[in-house]
């Protein structure tokens, strides 16, 4: 199934102890690159990373997963008591030097560093197989959405590849009148230097004969043939596997075969085919770099 690197989703789930948010967006990558935002899970991230490798080959993937407790008791306030007494000490030592009372509130003591911490209680096993188990889910809708839009990009694509086999079509066709054409710009290049008579029928199709193996396009008419046929292939439902690093390789290669077209063809109307067929693979390889 052909996916997209890009999509997003975002569910929200109830546990008796907790609600919770999980937030999953891809972007486009040449590998697989996983970010993790959001609250501490412990280990469970590196399990979370693992469910979503397996599904997902390559691109960016931004994961945001919010905690918000129910149960206030689920906070836990840490205070450092041996520097709390350290400094309460000094305090008492310069309220005595100076016969003058030195204090604090407690929003202070908050913001000497050190001192108190205010944090969450670590998760239990049963609350982290119940994250896992969100991720699971939001991870599925994530790979529907990247279907969804690999499918888009699948019919955009197969119609491209209907606009160069045209093309193709018109360039095989033109190729086999271009010795013709050679001919008579010989000929004609030969009454303008005024040497027609110079040169014998027999030499003029010698000549014509070289020029027209020279400039032959019939191989690279074929390549492009068989590139295409390939390309359908890759995108039948048979295939499971990543394809967009494979799909942009041919692209690259059909790309190189308009090229040699485009520099050998001696008619006009053979090279407007052949940018055609550029203009399309342009527009394929967009598209194949947003798949995985």
């Amino acid at each position: 199934m052909i996916q997209s690197m890009t999509g997003f989703a975002e569910k929200k789930f109830d546990h008796k102890s907790f609600s919770l948010k999980v937030t999953i967006k891809s972007l486009n990558h040449r590998f697989f690159d996983w970010n993790y935002r959001g609250n501490p899970i412990k280990g469970t991230e590196n399990r979370l990373r693992s469910l979503c490798r397996q599904k997902i080959h390559r691109g960016r993937i931004d994961v945001y997963i919010d905690v918000d407790f129910v149960d206030k008791a689920r906070w836990e306030l840490q205070i450092n008591e041996e520097l709390l007494s350290i400094i309460l000490s000094s305090m008492h030592k310069v309220s005595s030097r100076l016969q003058d009372n030195v204090s604090f509130n407690l929003e202070n003591l908050f913001t000497i560093p050190h001192i108190a911490e205010l944090k969450r209680k670590d998760l239990s096993n049963d609350e982290l197989d119940f994250i896992e188990t969100c991720f699971v889910k939001t991870l599925q809708e994530l790979i529907k959405v990247r279907w969804r839009e690999g499918r888009e990009l699948k019919k955009e694509i197969r119609g491209h590849i209907r606009n160069i086999k045209a093309a193709a079509r018109g360039i095989e066709r033109m190729s086999k009148k271009q010795p013709t054409f050679i001919r008579r710009k010989l000929r004609e290049r030969l009454l303008e230097i005024g040497g027609e008579n110079s040169i014998s029928e027999e030499k003029l199709l010698e000549e014509t004969a070289y020029l027209a193996q020279r400039y032959d396009i019939s191989e690279e008419v074929e390549r492009i043939r068989s590139h295409l046929t390939y390309f359908q292939e890759l995108l039948s439902p048979q295939e499971q596997e990543p394809l967009g690093k494979r799909l942009d390789f041919l692209a690259q290669e059909l790309f190189r075969e308009a090229n040699t077209i485009n520099s050998k063809a001696q008619d006009i109307e053979i090279i407007k085919e052949s940018l055609t067929i550029k203009g399309e693979l342009e527009s394929i390889r967009q598209q194949v770099q947003n798949l995985e």
